[in-house]
């Protein structure tokens, strides 16, 4: 191989800074597989096209573990093994045995049986903006609080312990807590779980940790899902909305049309998925040697996977960088792909679904209070969004 190795391209467009970065767009276009340095120096890869991020995720011969990571945006050190429960740092067969114990519980039926409570929700904390009336933050009032109730209704998190539990979680990734506030509020929240898990085992209710106490598993593997739960269900699909809800405001004609058709919601959230993709890049090392794309991937090495572009690719879709509410998004890699696909996008789906609609009916003027190039981005976190999102109406 001739060409040098890249670094990953960080830098967004200033005016459409839910792009992916131009850099990396350019480097697909040129071929789908480059050499990749990483910031600690590890020499791997860096897949871009929708084929190849798709085969690997798949593939049972790249690895997902922490510990054999190097990670594409930061130098993080050597990483110990996931803990019990933590589904994203496993391969098989570990991750296998806490998979098949969840897929029960979030399945489109199951979810479809939550979409009236969701609902509710969702018209409870729009009455409390038309309370207090115009001038925002969609972020704040909305787009986090949300999917932070329902995740509590998920675990089960009695209502007398709700308001210091969504004010921990609301801490986390926020623009105003401290490095060491925001990790205060992790490990407050951990403790809460793992304190709610022996509550549940000595008096069971109707959610799933509840239904998780008659599985074999620990209370420290019940804890460490009861958090992976909570990270990969609150953060994401705030961020979603936050971020989905800038995206729409600022192309008013994609607006129009959701506004008219509400029924138009399910096939928005695909499209919006795809052209935000919210987890814009990840890993996994080779665990044998792999020819891929031309190249010999070897036993070892780190390939950076570039989800956000990948969803961007002309090849699997037409005009990619087009917001298009009418199109047939499917097969994006928005909720993943493989063994680690998203175990809570149903639910997801169903939050998303609720929440546009609901909040453009109810809001027919609703506009940014700012100006586009003030809303603050949340760059170098693990999923992209916005910090805030100020609005009137």
């Amino acid at each position: 191989m001739t060409d040098s190795p890249v670094t990953l391209p960080m830098s967004r467009p200033d005016d459409r800074p839910w792009d992916p970065p131009t850099e990396l767009t350019r480097l697909r276009e040129e071929k789908p597989l480059w050499r990749m340095t990483f910031p600690d120096g590890h020499l791997g890869w860096l897949a871009l096209s929708h084929e190849l991020v798709r085969f690997i995720a798949g593939d049972a011969r790249f690895s997902s573990r922490y510990e054999l990571m190097h990670y594409p945006s930061a130098d993080a050190g050597q990483l110990p093994p996931a803990q019990p429960g933590d589904l994203g740092g496993m391969d098989a067969p570990q991750h296998t045995r806490y998979r098949k114990l969840l897929a029960g519980k979030f399945t489109v039926r199951r979810m479809r049986l939550l979409t009236e409570r969701i609902e509710q929700v969702v018209q409870e904390y729009l009455d409390a903006m038309e309370a207090q009336g115009p001038g925002v933050d969609l972020v704040e009032a909305f787009a986090k609080p949300v999917p932070a109730v329902v995740i509590c209704e998920l675990l089960g998190v009695p209502f007398s312990d709700r308001e210091e539990f969504l004010s921990n979680a609301a801490k986390i990734g926020g623009l105003d807590a401290s490095p060491e506030e925001q990790y205060a509020a992790y490990v407050a929240l951990g403790e809460y779980i793992a304190g709610l898990v022996r509550a549940k085992r000595d008096d069971p209710t109707d959610d799933l940790l509840s239904d998780l106490t008659t599985s074999d598993l620990s209370d420290e593997e019940l804890a460490g899902l009861g958090s992976f739960l909570l990270g990969a269900g609150l953060d994401t699909t705030a961020n979603m909305i936050g971020l989905g809800m800038f995206v729409l405001l600022e192309h008013p004609e994609q607006l129009a049309s959701l506004r008219a058709e509400p029924e138009l919601a399910g096939n928005a959230v695909e499209e919006l998925m795809r052209f935000l993709t919210i987890t814009a890049v990840g890993a996994r090392t080779a665990l044998e040697d792999v020819e891929l794309g031309g190249e010999l991937i070897k036993a070892g090495e780190t390939v950076t996977v570039a989800v956000q572009v990948a969803n961007r690719d002309p090849e699997r879709f037409p005009n990619p960088h087009v917001l298009d509410l009418r199109r047939d998004a499917s097969g994006h890699l928005g909720f993943g792909h493989g063994i680690h696909q998203c175990l809570g996008q149903q639910l997801a789906r169903v939050e998303m679904r609720a929440a546009f609609p609901a909040l453009l009916a109810r809001f027919p003027s609703l506009e940014l209070a700012v100006p586009a190039g003030q809303v603050p981005m949340r760059h170098g976190q693990d999923f992209y969004g916005v910090h805030r999102l100020p609005v009137t109406w």
